[in-house]
Parts: structure tokens; C-alpha cells; sequence
């Protein structure tokens, strides 16, 4: 098999799973590739690039099929749908959140996918300085929330998760501190897609106030 960028950051994040960012280093990426770890810096100058790689190969695969609202979709149903897929996306690799966090994306479709998504919301009515504003508050309240996420996974807390509301009420004295025994369960809420949905359309709820109705 020939070694090539493409290659290597796939193989990397069939790693991922298994090992978790931390645990992906270039020697063990060499190991599975069946090469020496010099060699990988021929196509990749450091694990930041590797990153950038593995999260191009992401985005290829987040933007596959992405068209523009149809006629009559609101604005917010299609960024929200958006916000979602790239989720669960992340979702699909173990610490996908944090590969995706602040790497350089240098893909053909990277315009495209902005482009789509300004013009989808200065259609409904927001400036191109408001939604150039308003849309990363949403991506980053995504990238945030599923760092988190999968902070909190059983991949680092193999034994048991202290995420967890009884786990809390445990170590909370409820005559000080009665306000957060009380919200424990939706602090630690287990169904992390509801709670993902509630702050979305907590979001949306304020762009539309903030850009649209003031």
C-alpha cells in the first residue's frame, strides 16, 4: 500500500477509536502502517497536520450529499440539522470533538459549506455581519458540548462515571447546597441528546430575538 496523507489519517482514525487522542502518537501510527515513524514525516510535519488531515477526511465525509434549504425551509431547521450531522459526526470517533476543535480545514468544500450556510441565513433576514457572528455561537456551543460529551464517556472512566446524579447527592451536602441536589438530574442529565437539543434551540431561540425581532 502506498503512503500518502489520505492513508495515514485513516488509519489514524481507525486508531482513534481504540486509543483515544492522547494515546495516537506518530510511533504507533507507524506501528500500524508497518513503517518507521520517520517516514510518516515525509507527508506530515508534525501531529497538528495529522489532525488537520483527519479532520479534512471528516469533513468530506459530514459534507457528502449537503445541499442548500429547499424552498420554504426555515432558516433555523436547516442550520439546526446542520449543527446536529456535524455532532454526530464527531460522535462517530472516539475524541472526534477534540480532533475537530481548532484544526485547519483546507478543503475545496469549505467555502461551499460557509457559503450555503451565510446565504441560508441572510435569505431569512440576518445581516452578512450577523449571521457571519451568529453561526459560530452555535458551532462552538457544538464543539463545546460534544468535548464534553465525550469527556465524560466510559472510554475514561472504564470503572465507573462520576457524571452522574446520584453519584453527586453523594458528595453534596443537601442542607447547604439544596438548589443542586435538586437540579442533579438535569446537570447530569444521561440523555445527552436532549439536553444537546435544549441548548440548540436556546441558540436559536436568541439569534432570532438578537438579529430578527429586535
Amino acid at each position: 500500500m502506498k503512503l500518502n496523507v489520505e492513508v495515514i489519517a485513516r488509519t489514524a482514525l481507525g486508531l482513534l477509536n481504540e486509543v483515544g487522542l492522547d494515546g495516537l502518537t506518530m510511533r504507533l501510527l507507524a506501528k500500524e502502517l508497518g513503517v518507521q515513524a520517520a517516514a510518516l514525516y515525509w507527508h506530515l510535519k508534525n501531529k497538528q497536520e495529522l489532525l488537520d488531515a483527519m479532520a479534512a477526511i471528516m469533513f468530506r465525509e459530514l459534507n457528502d450529499g449537503l445541499e442548500a434549504p429547499r424552498k420554504g425551509t426555515d432558516w433555523a431547521d436547516w442550520v439546526g440539522d446542520r449543527v446536529r450531522n456535524v455532532r454526530r459526526m464527531m460522535l462517530k470517533y472516539r475524541d472526534g470533538a477534540r480532533v475537530f476543535a481548532g484544526t485547519y480545514i483546507a478543503e475545496s468544500e469549505l467555502p461551499r459549506s460557509m457559503e450555503l450556510t451565510l446565504a441560508t441565513m441572510v435569505d431569512a433576514g440576518f445581516s452578512v455581519r450577523d449571521a457571519a457572528r451568529g453561526f459560530p455561537v452555535l458551532y462552538h456551543y457544538m464543539i463545546g458540548f460534544t468535548i464534553e460529551e465525550q469527556a465524560r464517556s466510559g472510554a475514561y472512566y472504564p470503572d465507573q462515571s462520576p457524571y452522574h446524579a446520584d453519584e453527586l447527592a453523594e458528595v453534596v451536602d443537601e442542607q447547604r447546597f439544596p438548589l443542586v441536589v435538586q437540579a442533579a438530574v438535569d446537570l447530569f442529565d444521561a440523555d445527552a441528546d436532549a439536553g444537546f437539543e435544549d441548548g440548540l434551540q436556546v441558540i436559536i431561540a436568541g439569534l432570532r430575538a438578537r438579529y430578527l425581532n429586535a
